[in-house]
Parts: structure tokens; sequence; C-alpha cells
């Protein structure tokens, strides 16, 4: 196969922990075709199709540092490659959105693009949980300082977050005595600018905030705890969370199994769970993560699966 990965500059990728790099790797064993391009390079006019300029064809060192070579460098057209793979890391900011336009417009004439642009727009990572209530805290989406002061009154101790933070930024938790709700309310939501989302506080964070993934609706038998570390909440390893790889849980089998099938069947063919004890807390869509460290603590091969799951999306199988 042809594989066109969009993603972040090549020479950014820390390769020793990076899911993208793991999905090359893992593509490059089996003899597959390796180019690559960045969101800038995507470019449409009328008359001629989504090309990526400058597409870069590449074949892999093995070494950490120079980690690449270039083969060849070509204008490709997005519906020529056998499968593109969105990659870019978030934020999802306007420059995101118009990408998965161009996507879009690639998959008309073509081209089989993974995750989906239409299910990237329409699965916001925080906001995708409210489609599934049952499986998650008591939640509040609001640009209202009244609404988020009522909801702590009645728990007590909440986490407040913005909706397009990654990495953990820009998380708060403010405990029964108030202290400080009404500077985080204002950080936040910028006078009633912006929505916020309230969640209660989850005790259960101190064992771990669980990556789980899902490869083509199919649940990774493995999570990633990442348990934050000294006087930390939060758990994300950008904030300094050590990661575990644990075996899923019974809950988590069970959320995996409710919202598998639903979201692989919108065309996401790789989804990260997030878990808090029993509770739901966020759908990542635009480029989940853990690949390398679940497989380096178990020896269970993610980047094989869903290299597995990609050539039976576009068919290779039946083609082989």
């Amino acid at each position: 196969m042809k594989l066109l990965f969009v993603a972040d500059p090549l020479e950014s990728f820390k390769t020793y922990k990076d899911t993208t790099y793991a999905m090359m790797r893992e593509a490059a064993r089996r003899g597959h075709q390796l180019w690559a391009c960045e969101p800038a390079d995507l470019v449409w006019r009328r008359d001629a199709r989504v090309v990526a300029r400058a597409a870069r064809g590449i074949s892999l060192t093995g070494d950490a540092e120079r980690w690449f070579e270039v083969a060849a460098q070509a204008e490709l057209a997005l519906a020529d490659a056998d499968a593109v793979l969105m990659r870019k890391d978030p934020p999802f900011d306007s420059e995101y959105f118009y990408a998965t336009h161009l996507l879009g417009q690639a998959e008309r004439e073509g081209a089989r693009v993974f995750n989906a642009p239409a299910a990237l727009r329409d699965h916001p990572e925080k906001l995708a949980i409210l489609e599934f209530p049952q499986y998650i805290a008591p939640t509040l989406v609001t640009r209202s300082d009244a609404a988020v002061r009522a909801f702590h009154a009645e728990h007590r101790d909440i986490i407040l977050k913005p909706l397009d933070g990654m990495g953990g930024m820009g998380i708060f938790r403010v405990g029964a005595d108030g202290l400080n709700l009404g500077s985080i309310i204002e950080t936040l939501n910028q006078q009633g600018a912006r929505t916020l989302m309230v969640q209660r506080y989850l005790p259960e964070i101190v064992h771990g905030d669980k990556r789980v993934l899902l490869i083509g609706g199919a649940p990774v038998p493995y999570a990633l705890a990442r348990i934050p570390q000294g006087s930390e909440i939060r758990g994300n390893l950008a904030a300094g969370g050590k990661g575990v790889a644990q075996p899923l849980s019974d809950r988590d089998r069970e959320i995996a199994s409710a919202l598998g099938p639903v979201l692989a069947a919108r065309g996401l063919l790789l989804v990260g769970l997030d878990v808090i004890g029993a509770c739901l807390t966020e759908i990542n869509v635009t480029s989940p993560t853990c690949f390398q460290e679940i497989t380096d603590q178990t020896g269970f091969d993610v980047a094989a699966m869903f290299i597995d799951a990609l050539q039976q999306a576009v068919g290779w199988t039946a083609r082989t």
C-alpha cells in the first residue's frame, strides 16, 4: 500500500514514544510505502484534485536521531494513495478544521481517509461524551458563572476545564472551600465569552486516568493508566503522569463494547477513550496515542493490530 501520513513535522517526532512513528514502523515492516506531509501542504483548485504538494516519500533508518530519509519528493494526489492517515496533533483550531474539509473533498475524489474527516468534526474530544451520559460522571457544559457556582454547591469537589485544551492544560480542581472558584471561572470562560466543562471530581484518579484504545471498533486488551505524580491532579503524560499498562477492567470492556461499534461505523478507525474509575471522561479521535507504552510494557503489538485493521478497511487483504 501507499500510505500518506498528514502529521506534524517529522523532525519534531519523539520516536521512542510517538504513536504515528509506531504505525509507520509496522507499515514499513510489511513493505508498505510511506509518504508524509503537513496540513499546510494540502492544496485544491478547481478542475483538479486535492494534492499534497512536495509530499515526502520516506524510508526509516532505525536511528533514534536521524530516523528517516527522504527517498522521493513529489506532488501527490490524496486519491492516489491507498490510505490517508490524519495524524495532526491537537489543538483542533481553525486550520485543523479547514484541513478536514480539504480531506473531505479528497474523499469525494476517491481518497480513503482515517479517521474520517466528518467524524473528526462531529466528535470534539470533550463534548463527544455527551452522547453517552450513562457512562459519565455528573457533568455541566456552560458559559454561565451562576451555573458553575450552583454545580459546585451541589457536588462540592469539582474539576473545571476548557473545551479546547490538550495534555491536561487548563484543568483546575476546586474543593469544598471554593477557593479561587471565581478567578478560575473568569480565566476559563472569559466573562461568558467561552464555554467550559465542569465535572464532579473523581477520587479514583489516584489510580490513573486510563487510556482505552479502540481499533476498528475493538478494544486493545490493555489500557495505559496515566497516574498523577506528587501533588498533581492530572494524569496526562504531558503533565508528568506515570504510564502503567494494565489489563482492561470489566467496566472498561463494558464501555468499549458499547461505544466501539458505534464509533467505528462513523469512520473512526482509531479512538482513545479516557476512563477514570467507572466513568468515561473523553473520547479522543484526532491523534490518539499510547501505542508504544502499552507494547513496551505488555508485549501486545498495538501497531500490528492497527495496521491489520487499516488493511482490512481498505480491502488490502483481499488483494494480496
